[in-house]
């Protein structure tokens, strides 16, 4: 990548924060940044003004795709990475990829853009895994081919986001939550609009009754409501904790195990990361 770029053993320096963290809220007025410490809430700023779209977040750094590029956020600097205008991000083995309106998907690396494909209405990208309106795709050695299920709003993918070998991909859709294993197996039934995991199993995901977590590959899915009359429209996760936004622009975090504490930003939220 560009001279700008983290190596892993940076990235992985960063990612170790003793229980503080900076999510990285897409808003309308840009991209917010909230202050969190274990399971509270601090303090939030405009850090960057743009039409954020999109956030995904990799050990180290932050992506965010806005209305003109996608930007990546490293240190406390924002870098264009020249894409062009996105509306979707993620990260594919530690290297940004991102989509268009017209379904392009390419990845960024020190070459720059590689095209990887295109797929009609991208929802969400991450790991090894496009989210689009006639299902999910993945990312292969010859470009993107077609790996079952449809109305598929979400997916989460650790292992292909980290470039590991740990963690099972889950995707939401339309019809249910589903994980990956000798195909796509039911996990929950009824509509589910997001997702997050880490390699260890725990997960978090927006279903037809609010928000379900899952604390360990093995363990069933149980009700983790968050404490508001919102509904919940993006998901993020680190080692810690679970990050969520909803539609009235609450920012929400829950340390596994624990119980959501709120901070009302008062934004149009679409999006959150962590790095």
């Amino acid at each position: 990548m560009a001279d700008f770029d983290l190596s892993i053993d940076e990235k992985r320096v960063y990612a170790d924060k003793s229980g503080k963290q900076t999510a990285y809220v897409a808003a309308g007025v840009g991209v917010v940044t909230v202050d969190v410490s274990d399971d509270l809430v601090g303090g939030f700023r405009v850090d960057h003004r743009c039409t954020a779209r999109d956030a995904a977040g990799s050990p180290g750094e932050v992506a965010v795709a806005t209305d003109e590029d996608v930007l990546l956020v490293q240190s406390d600097d924002y870098h264009e990475l020249d894409f062009g205008p996105a509306t979707a991000v993620g990260f594919h083995r530690n290297r940004v990829v991102a989509a268009d309106d017209a379904g392009r998907v390419a990845r960024f690396d020190e070459s720059g853009w590689t095209d990887l494909g295109e797929v009609e209405s991208v929802r969400a990208l991450d790991g090894s895994l496009v989210a689009a309106e006639d299902g999910v795709y993945r990312v292969g050695d010859d470009g993107l081919s077609h790996v079952g299920l449809d109305d598929v709003n979400d997916v989460s993918d650790p292992a292909g986001r980290l470039g590991g070998d740990s963690g099972t991909p889950l995707a939401a859709t339309d019809s249910g939550l589903y994980a990956l294993g000798n195909g796509w197996m039911d996990a929950l039934d009824g509509s589910f609009s997001a997702v997050a995991s880490m390699p260890d199993g725990r997960a978090h995901a927006v279903g037809p009754d609010g928000v379900v977590a899952r604390d360990d590959e093995a363990g069933a899915w149980d009700d983790a409501p968050i404490p508001l009359d919102e509904t919940v429209v993006a998901l993020a996760h680190d080692a810690r904790a679970a990050y969520a936004v909803t539609d009235a622009g609450s920012f929400c975090v829950r340390l596994t195990g624990g119980d959501w504490r709120t901070q009302v930003l008062g934004l149009d939220t679409v999006g959150v990361a962590v790095r």
